[in-house]
């Protein structure tokens, strides 16, 4: 890309953001409405000459560690900091851990999903949080320590115990998930935690070593599971992954067909595990029902 368009966008962030946001003070009236090019200067520590030069095409080639510091100084988003590396006529960098950090937009959406069933997955597929209703499909991730909030860990070590998998639908699973686990580490080459995953999973998993040793690839997709649940019984639910674009989360979504008995089953499960309600269901379970009208609620409320 070329220079131009490298001081078009410096010059468009310049003006975007104030001084106060810059932690700066305004200074009385201004003449541009966001930093001025010493202030810019100032914040990144390179010459305001520089940027001048930036700007107008006339400087070729800043340096990585010159766009970082006008990256930092603009408080530009990683998709945008991203952009100006590529602008400079770099790759951008790598980052070092896997990011974990939810944005807003998923904290609302799972405020706003509450019957049901999300989890949000890092890139190396660790659980980051998980709605009520899936803890309670798929048992509380609450008493899960270190690896065991690993979904590749607890495929592969046979912790995943409600799902039922066919040997073919497993053996995709497995394949993905370990191509989904390389990919993640080229990504994020420096993350030690990611590193001893990978190495405990090798020292733990034979069949966990066998695929890596493949160089298999692929990704995980979405599918149908059956989760055999010790309350209502066995549900077949589709299982749907999305990536969050520009923070490398997975979310995790079940859904039921409507007007079927998996989704009567997920919306008893729901209100059995919606704290105070659990109790008033079942009294209302064991009160009402009849064989003729509710056959399958008679079989599972009770175990």
């Amino acid at each position: 890309m070329g220079t131009t368009e490298f001081g078009q966008a410096l010059h468009r962030w310049r003006d975007r953001i104030s001084p106060e946001a810059a932690g700066l003070p305004s200074g009385g009236r201004r003449r541009v409405p966001g930093l001025r090019r010493e202030e810019l200067a100032h914040l990144a520590g390179i010459s305001a000459d520089y940027i001048i030069r930036l700007e107008q095409g006339r400087a070729t080639n800043p340096s990585a560690q010159v766009i970082e510091a006008l990256a930092r100084a603009l408080r530009l988003s990683p998709a945008e900091r991203a952009h100006l590396f590529r602008l400079g006529g770099l790759q951008p960098p790598q980052a070092e851990c896997v990011p974990s950090e939810l944005t807003p937009s998923v904290r609302r959406m799972l405020d706003r999903l509450t019957g049901t069933p999300v989890a949000v997955f890092d890139a190396a597929w660790t659980l980051l949080v998980a709605n009520p209703p899936y803890a309670a499909l798929m048992g509380d991730p609450a008493d899960w320590d270190g690896h065991e909030r690993n979904g590749v860990w607890r495929n592969f070590l046979g912790l995943s115990d409600r799902v039922r998998l066919t040997p073919e639908s497993r053996h995709s699973l497995q394949a993905a998930l370990v191509a989904d686990l390389r990919a993640a580490t080229a990504r994020y080459p420096g993350d030690r935690r990611l590193k001893r995953l990978v190495a405990d999973l090798r020292a733990h998993s034979d069949r966990f070593a066998e695929l890596w040793e493949s160089g298999v690839a692929g990704h995980h997709e979405a599918g149908r599971k059956t989760i055999v649940h010790p309350e209502v019984g066995t549900l077949t639910l589709d299982c749907d992954v999305l990536n969050v674009a520009g923070s490398d989360l997975r979310i995790m979504i079940y859904t039921a067909e409507p007007g079927t008995q998996d989704a009567e089953r997920l919306e008893l499960l729901t209100m059995l595990h919606s704290g105070d309600r659990r109790d008033q269901v079942l009294r209302d379970v064991g009160a009402s029902e009849t064989q003729s009208e509710l056959p399958h609620i008679r079989e599972f409320a009770y175990e």
